[in-house]
C-alpha cells in the first residue's frame, strides 16, 4: 500500500525553482562576457589539450558576439541571485532545515557507499533521511560556492572599490580565474543534478514541484514528517 507524505517545504521549492533559471541566466550572460578574452585551456606551454571554449562551441550554441548585453545582464541578474541564495541561507537556519542538509561526521563515508550504489557496484544504499550523505556534501558546497561566486564577482565588477576583496582573492586574474572555475563547477553540477533526477526518477521530481512524496507504507522517519509552512 503506498501514501503520501509531506517532503520539502514551501519555501525550499520557491528558492530551488526560483535559483535554477537565475544560475542559468549568470552562466548564459557569463559565456557572453567570457569569450571576449577567452583565454583559459587545459595544458601547457603551446600544447593545448582543451581550450575553454573552441570556436565550435560558439557556433553550436549561435552564442551571439554582445559583450555590453552579457555584461548589462550579468550585473543585473547577479543582484537576484545574491538576494534569492542569501534568503535561502537564513531560511534553512531559521526554520532548522540545516540539520537536514549539512553533512555530519558519517556524510563523507556515506557518500562513498551512495556512489558505489549509483554505480551499481553496491546493492545496499547506506542509511537514507530527506538528503543522502551525497546529496548532503553536495547541496552544502554549493551554498559555499554561490558565496566564493558572490565574492570573486565583485572583485572583478569593482577592483579599485573593492580592492581589499581583490586582494583576498589574490589580485585580479586570480579573482577571474576563481569565477570561471566556479561557473564550470555549476556546470557540472546541472549536469550531474539532472542525471540523477532522471534517475531517480518522477516520484522524486514530483515532490520538488508539490512537495509530496509517494512511498510504500512503512515506518515513517521522523524527519521525513515536516510541516509545508513557507
Amino acid at each position: 500500500m503506498k501514501r503520501i507524505v509531506k517532503k520539502h517545504r514551501l519555501a525550499i521549492r520557491w528558492f530551488h525553482w526560483v535559483n535554477f533559471p537565475l544560475l542559468a541566466i549568470m552562466i548564459w550572460s557569463g559565456i557572453l562576457i567570457y569569450w571576449a578574452n577567452d583565454v583559459y585551456k587545459l595544458g601547457w606551454g603551446n600544447k593545448t589539450i582543451l581550450k575553454f571554449f573552441p570556436q565550435s562551441f560558439y557556433d553550436a550554441l549561435h552564442i551571439p558576439y554582445k559583450l555590453a548585453l552579457g555584461m548589462a545582464m550579468h550585473f543585473f541578474f547577479m543582484w537576484l541571485f545574491f538576494v534569492n541564495g542569501l534568503l535561502y541561507v537564513l531560511y534553512t537556519f531559521i526554520s532548522g532545515e540545516w540539520r537536514y542538509l549539512l553533512p555530519n561526521r558519517h556524510s563523507f563515508k556515506e557518500a562513498w557507499l551512495v556512489v558505489l550504489h549509483d554505480l551499481h557496484l553496491r546493492k545496499q544504499l547506506p542509511p537514507q533521511g530527506k538528503y543522502n550523505a551525497a546529496q548532503r556534501i553536495v547541496y552544502s558546497a554549493i551554498i559555499v560556492m554561490g558565496f566564493g561566486s558572490i565574492v570573486t564577482g565583485l572583485a572583478i565588477y569593482k577592483p579599485t572599490q573593492f580592492y581589499w576583496l581583490c586582494a583576498i582573492c589574490g589580485g585580479y586574474e586570480a579573482a577571474r580565474i576563481e569565477h570561471f572555475v566556479l561557473m564550470i563547477g555549476y556546470c557540472l553540477f546541472f549536469i550531474i543534478h539532472v542525471i540523477q533526477v532522471i534517475l531517480a526518477g518522477w516520484n522524486n521530481f514530483r515532490a520538488m514541484v508539490t512537495g509530496f512524496d509517494v512511498v510504500k507504507d512503512t515506518p515513517v522517519l521522523s524527519e521525513e514528517i515536516i510541516d509545508d509552512k513557507p
